[in-house]
């Protein structure tokens, strides 16, 4: 074999350095599916026309982030891989949860079905909590996105456990900024991939 040949290792890297930042597009679907339910959770349009999350939550916000998450753990990136294959999942199983568990207990006349849903969301505050953590040792972008983020799942939370809508529709106008504030990493990790500079700043923890 020549002495020339290419090894392995490098192999391994140049594949790495030449794989796009999944990050914008799992932020990105992140944000846009968020947004479209926290404007059914606000109240600010009529929950008649909630079945529009149902196929964003399944095909953007679920599969898109599942392939942005698997992407990252092939870059060796634990954090964006446990994040967005988790918030994939988290759609996917609210999709399935709310249009079509939720329908049934509510044909059986199931009693108490807000408590279930405030379950549902107990536990995805709880896993956030670290995530959160997590997001401080990143940036200060991602970190207040999940501050926001953990904020806003404690007040769902709250309200569905309460059964109450005011808390639920505060909740709802919060997920708003926090889809913004997801568009906005979003935005600053593909601008900056596009021109090679910061366009947006993200305030990086230094190292």
């Amino acid at each position: 074999m020549s002495d020339t040949a290419t090894k392995p290792q490098e192999v391994l890297v140049s594949l790495a350095a030449s794989t796009a930042d999944p990050g914008p597009l799992g932020l990105a679907a992140f944000a846009l599916t968020t947004f479209c339910l926290s404007v059914f959770n606000a109240g600010i349009l009529s929950g008649t026309l909630e079945g529009i999350v149902l196929p964003l939550a399944l095909f953007y916000g679920g599969i898109a982030q599942l392939v942005a998450g698997i992407q990252e753990f092939k870059k060796g990136n634990t954090f964006g891989a446990t994040v967005f294959t988790s918030y994939g999942a988290f759609w996917m199983a609210f999709a399935a949860f709310v249009h079509v568990i939720v329908p049934e207990m509510v044909a059986a006349k199931t009693p108490n079905i807000n408590e279930a849903v405030g379950l549902f969301l107990l536990a995805w505050t709880l896993f956030t909590i670290y995530i959160m953590i997590g997001s401080f040792a990143i940036n200060g972008a991602l970190a207040a996105l999940l501050v926001v983020l953990e904020i806003t799942f404690i007040l769902l939370t709250w309200g569905n456990f309460a059964n109450n809508a005011s808390i639920i529709k505060l909740g709802g106008y919060l997920g708003i900024i926090v889809a913004i504030m997801a568009w906005y990493c979003s935005a600053a990790g593909l601008l900056s991939s596009v021109f090679g500079k910061v366009i947006l700043p993200v305030w990086p923890v230094k190292k």
